[in-house]
């Protein structure tokens, strides 16, 4: 079957488009207004794009009349001139319930994480605190945010990253035992989730291999 978006309605291209790209990582995006309140919101449109320097992007939708969710006006920040900063906090299986939670679209005065009990504690380099039970949290600031259609994209890049130390297989090595931090993960569906335990690894061949394969 082909499916042509330019003849369907955005909440069927939605549809097709999260039921096939999966599974999505979760950024739980802790920002700050104005009045210094810290709004928390999570994101299955994310993921990372480089590392030198490290570049991460989410995309966080428009309410329904098209004025920009609170994530996206508090990093824009109060003149609107981008450079804002926030924090992504990786979430675990552990968390999923207080995530979840924190998707409903509260009025901006109402802070996320106070209401459900959340704990938030200082990032080192952003203004932003972090979730403190999170794995993993990434300090970002961001560089550029770009418009197409009614996607708000915005660019971050990764100033400092905090992990909890027993999710580290050599700390001065920076090896990650990643399979430990027990991150979900988002699939199709209003609520479809996946756990991240179930791996496994395809070593990659290198081409000096590859012809000595074949030369044999």
């Amino acid at each position: 079957m082909h499916y042509d978006f330019s003849s369907l309605p955005s909440s069927e291209v939605y549809k097709l488009m999260t039921g096939v790209v999966v599974p999505r990582p979760i950024a739980w995006v802790s920002t700050l207004n104005a009045g210094g309140s810290v709004n928390l919101a999570p994101f299955s449109f994310f993921n990372m794009l480089g590392s030198s320097p490290a570049v991460v992007a989410l995309s966080p939708g428009d309410r329904p009349d098209g004025t920009p969710k609170d994530t996206a006006r508090n990093i824009a920040g109060p003149d609107g001139q981008g450079g804002g900063e926030f924090v992504v906090n990786l979430v675990s299986e552990e968390q999923a319930q207080a995530m979840n939670a924190t998707a409903t679209d509260f009025p901006e005065e109402m802070e996320e994480a106070a209401l459900h009990g959340i704990e938030l504690t200082p990032s080192t380099l952003v203004a932003v605190p972090r979730v403190a039970a999170s794995p993993v949290s990434l300090e970002c600031r961001e560089v550029q945010t770009v418009l197409i259609g009614r996607n708000r994209i915005v660019l971050g890049e990764v100033l400092g990253l905090h992990i909890q130390p027993e999710f580290m297989l050599d700390a001065e090595r920076h090896y990650v035992n990643s399979p430990a931090l027990r991150l979900i993960g988002r699939m199709g569906g209003r609520g479809g989730y996946t756990r991240t335990q179930d791996t496994f690894e395809i070593d990659r061949v290198p081409y000096s291999r590859w012809l000595e394969t074949r030369e044999q």
